[in-house]
């Protein structure tokens, strides 16, 4: 392996179902220091590719390389569910083989990194998204490692942590390969991409900066579907030609021979055109009809150096009135919609009938054991359980159709939302919202892990929503495309 590569893939293949392959004869190579976007569709493998880095998966063929002796760490997406009751020690103590003796001061060294202070003693599932996304940082960066693996790093971060986490990333001296969504964020400081293609199984390394790149992938699929376009006219006409020569007789057979052979030419120089990545169809989230206040906020408990004081406020909606929540990480956002949610915060009441749907940021508000048809089945009003939904045509047929506008497949929808990709869990979200037909919507960081394509989309389908909403997102695009009525800053609230 060249000296300055640090990793390489040498025809590697990998599937979960070996008729079904994710990555096939995959090579690509990454430079020692480097900052690599890994870009692809929701269900593409790039989740699988950090696997098959850090050694979690096993390529079925294939190797892959590494320089002697580079240390692999990645910040997931989310924290292990059998971790969220450690303590903050207990947590780091994970990423280490062997007893630590020095544990805390390196934790302390670490935060101070990630720019958080925190009690060592504090269990994990009591922080914030945003403060749990630094925690996994912080867990990868404790192990010093030589390739830094980034899975969807801004996700909960506030405008504050994407910028301190951005200025970290443009002066670390490492490898990093990232995995995000966010545009902006990937091109302040990547220069280059790793191209998962969905249809051929194939990664495709492209150099320069992120935006130029999407630019060039662009480009090069409206160059290749022209050339194929042309390479079938000109087909098409060889085969009517080959047609009514053959008819003729002597040489004119001859002269069909030949143009069968050039049309076998034409067909071997057609191009495999890289296919742009699916985006999910337009749709609308029906609104329960409800007249009178669905919601009513007097107040609100925010959480300031690590303690929870209740400050007053008085807020009411209705139909069609949209509520932005915002604050810094940790001051108890998420607690809060939760709460909501429930209907068990003292200072809000939620009026009885009201159908409330929930977009949970880390998505327990989903039955992981549950299959994706499942899940859908128990949104749909008056249809009982999911063998009901079976065996009624009509509902069967509604439930699929839906679920194929937001790229739910069939043998996807037979699957355990547990083996779901982070991105199909929110759209699944979505399609659970069409058929929940909801008066009140409740969304904590509906833009986390979907893809960029889809969130035009999504945003005015929220947009055009009848009812309530309550959101809270740390994505200014994305909120910019929704109109808010009521604002709600925690970080003001004397």
């Amino acid at each position: 392996m060249a000296e300055n590569v640090v990793v390489r893939f040498e025809n590697v293949s990998f599937g979960y179902d070996k008729d079904n392959l994710l990555l096939e004869e995959v090579n690509f190579g990454v430079r020692e220091n480097s900052k690599m976007t890994v870009m692809g569709q929701n269900g593409a493998g790039k989740s699988t590719i950090f696997k098959l880095l850090t050694g979690a998966l096993k390529p079925d063929e294939g190797q892959i390389h590494f320089a002697k002796n580079a240390k692999i760490a990645i910040a997931t997406q989310v924290v292990p569910r059998e971790w969220l009751n450690d303590t903050v020690q207990e947590f780091f103590a994970h990423a280490f083989p062997e007893l630590q003796y020095n544990l805390d001061q390196q934790i302390k060294d670490v935060m101070d990194i990630v720019d958080m202070k925190i009690p060592l003693d504090k269990q994990i599932k009591d922080f914030s998204g945003g403060q749990q996304a630094r925690l996994l940082l912080a867990y990868a960066l404790i192990q010093d490692p030589d390739i830094l693996l980034l899975d969807e790093p801004t996700n909960n971060l506030d405008t504050a942590g994407i910028e301190h986490l951005t200025g970290f990333l443009m002066m670390y001296m490492k490898t990093v390969l990232v995995i995000s969504h966010d545009a902006d964020f990937l091109n302040a400081f990547t220069e280059g991409v790793l191209h998962l293609d969905v249809y051929s199984h194939k990664v495709d390394r492209y150099e320069g900066n992120y935006f130029d790149v999407v630019e060039e992938i662009t480009a090069r699929v409206e160059r290749d579907r022209m050339k194929n376009a042309r390479l079938l006219k000109e087909i098409q006409d060889r085969k009517d030609k080959i047609n009514f020569f053959a008819q003729k007789g002597g040489k004119m057979r001859k002269l069909a021979s030949k143009l069968r052979d050039q049309v076998a030419d034409a067909e071997e120089n057609m191009v495999d055109v890289k296919r742009d990545d699916r985006t999910i169809r337009d749709f609308v989230i029906p609104t329960q009809d409800f007249g009178e206040p669905m919601v009513e906020i007097n107040s609100v408990k925010i959480i300031k150096n690590h303690e929870a004081e209740r400050k007053e406020v008085k807020i009411a909606l209705r139909r069609r009135h949209r509520l932005l929540i915002s604050g810094p990480n940790g001051i108890g956002k998420s607690t809060l919609l939760r709460l909501l949610a429930e209907n068990t915060d003292e200072g809000v009441t939620i009026t009885k009938g009201v159908n409330v749907g929930y977009y949970r940021q880390d998505f327990s508000g989903l039955d992981f054991n549950q299959t994706a048809y499942a899940s859908l089945a128990s949104m749909m009003e008056n249809e009982g359980d999911v063998q009901d939904v079976q065996n009624n045509p009509a509902a069967n047929e509604k439930l699929r159709a839906v679920a194929s506008q937001f790229l739910l497949t069939g043998d996807l929808l037979a699957n355990k939302v547990g083996s779901l990709s982070e991105g199909q869990k929110g759209l699944l979200c979505f399609a659970r919202f069409v058929l929940q037909k909801p008066g009140l919507l409740i969304l904590d960081e509906p833009t986390n892990h979907i893809n960029f394509r889809h969130l035009p989309v999504i945003a005015e389908a929220l947009q055009k929503f009848e009812g309530a909403m309550i959101m809270v997102s740390h994505v200014p695009d994305f909120v910019s495309k929704i109109t808010f009525n009521q604002f709600l800053d925690l970080g003001t609230l004397k």
